[in-house]
């Protein structure tokens, strides 16, 4: 019998489709989103006309843009000012659960998952921010693409292989 790492079995577990040039569809459990890489992903939506398609595996969190200041004063950058609007915009179009700067559950998208119960042992989650981007023994990879798509990932014993699944499909 071969050994099988924890990554190999998290892997098989949520393994959908493999194709035979070594291409895999996985099923994501979670999806972690904050207000830098979401806007793209919200507007194609928007665009097509669909929603999330699974919004209770989806928390929203501002990370990136909360100023580390006296947050009841205005944010003083107009530009991360407008994301964290559009953010809110969409958690409520989309009805989506969502920290905001003032939630006391705010905080950096890559630890509220663990701290919230979010991210799970065993479970795959995708998370548009670069921290999130190394394998965790209990999640697989994630990525800093805008789209939210799992990143390559190289389990010990398969090959190079990408994820093409995620709750943000067509409903």
């Amino acid at each position: 019998m071969t050994a099988r790492t924890l990554y190999d079995k998290v892997w098989q577990d949520h393994l959908v489709d493999e194709q035979p040039d070594g291409t895999c569809l996985i099923y994501v459990d979670r999806h972690l989103v904050h207000e830098v890489t979401s806007p793209q992903a919200f507007e194609g939506l928007r665009l097509a006309g669909r929603k999330v398609h699974a919004p209770d595996k989806t928390l929203l969190v501002v990370d990136h843009n909360v100023p580390t200041t006296d947050r009841t004063k205005p944010n003083p950058d107009p530009e991360s000012a407008a994301q964290i609007a559009y953010l809110a915009e969409n958690a409520k179009l989309f009805g989506l659960e969502y920290f905001d700067e003032f939630d006391k559950r705010q905080g950096i998208v890559h630890i509220i998952g663990p701290e919230q119960g979010f991210t799970l042992p065993g479970t795959t989650i995708v998370c548009g921010d670069s921290h999130t981007a190394t394998p965790k023994t209990s999640s697989s990879p994630s990525s800093a693409r805008s789209v939210p798509r799992a990143a390559p990932a190289t389990p010990s014993n398969m090959p190079a292989r990408r994820s093409m699944h995620s709750p943000w499909k067509a409903a």
